[in-house]
């Protein structure tokens, strides 16, 4: 009696877990997703969910750099290339292949810097990461300088977080992984917070005692690993309904039938 009695709720609670299981969204859904491959230069028609839509994202590339710059420094633009161990796996024979150049000097030795980062023109743009991000890898080719390079992201709290991804005493292409501590926040736990973590640019700082007359950089296939469905849930596309109160909405029912009955 015992017996049977265990095999029942042994039964039982396997199926509440089996039903727990199937409900619930698969958080290890894992893609990886190209922020810019930088072969078309204002045109990545990046796409990004925003507020329940799928809105697209256009940027070029900008550069500024700390007091001690040379006049005239540093210099962006782009160039035909391609890290050898890209160059098989490219399929599109249209478009040439680009790689995001920077050229840069300083009038001293000392604590130098430069910044890289998305722009429209007028402001800089922050792109949006899908998802709960791992890690963020690109290719990057080093002048063998004792430089240092850091990502810049903005969490859903607003603060940025300088996550280091090593120096650049090399020379030429190395792919270069930067993982995502776990304890920075990616979402915003209130309906209104900010939804996603946002790429802010790159930073590169001298080492005080290293050159800095002549200096080169070269950055090529930024690109995101992340969990896509971590942030769904079952009912996700209630949270941004319209109640007539949003900005620009048209307002409800109730609100027109209480104007025409004034």
């Amino acid at each position: 009696m015992k017996k049977g009695f265990f095999v029942l709720v042994g039964m039982a609670l396997l199926f509440v877990a089996g039903g727990v299981a199937f409900a619930q969204p698969n958080t290890k859904s894992v893609a990886t997703i190209t922020i810019d491959s930088f072969d078309t230069d204002g045109e990545q028609n990046y796409s990004v969910w925003v507020k329940g839509k799928v809105d697209t994202l256009n940027w070029n590339w900008g550069v500024n750099a700390s007091r001690f710059v040379t006049e005239g420094y540093p210099i962006l633009t782009t160039f035909e290339a391609i890290p050898n161990s890209l160059r098989v796996l490219r399929t599109d024979t249209e478009n040439p292949a680009k790689v995001l150049g920077i050229k840069t000097r300083f009038d001293r030795k000392g604590d130098n810097w430069f910044e890289i980062f998305p722009t429209d023109g007028e402001k800089n743009v922050e792109i949006p990461l899908e998802g709960n991000v791992t890690q963020i890898d690109f290719w990057v080719w080093g002048s063998n300088y004792l430089y240092f390079l850091d990502l810049l992201v903005r969490d859903s709290d607003g603060a940025i977080h300088i996550l280091p991804a090593g120096n650049l005493a090399f020379n030429g292409w190395k792919n270069v992984v930067v993982k995502i501590p776990g304890h920075l926040r990616q979402r915003s736990r209130l309906r209104s917070g900010p939804e996603k973590m946002t790429f802010v640019g790159f930073r590169v700082s001298t080492d005080p005692a290293e050159f800095v007359d002549d200096f080169l950089i070269y950055f090529d296939d930024l690109k995101y690993t992340t969990y896509t469905l971590s942030n769904i849930f079952d009912g996700y596309e209630l949270k941004n309904s319209d109640f007539g109160d949003d900005e620009g909405s048209e307002g409800s029912d109730s609100d027109s039938n209480s104007e025409d009955d004034a």
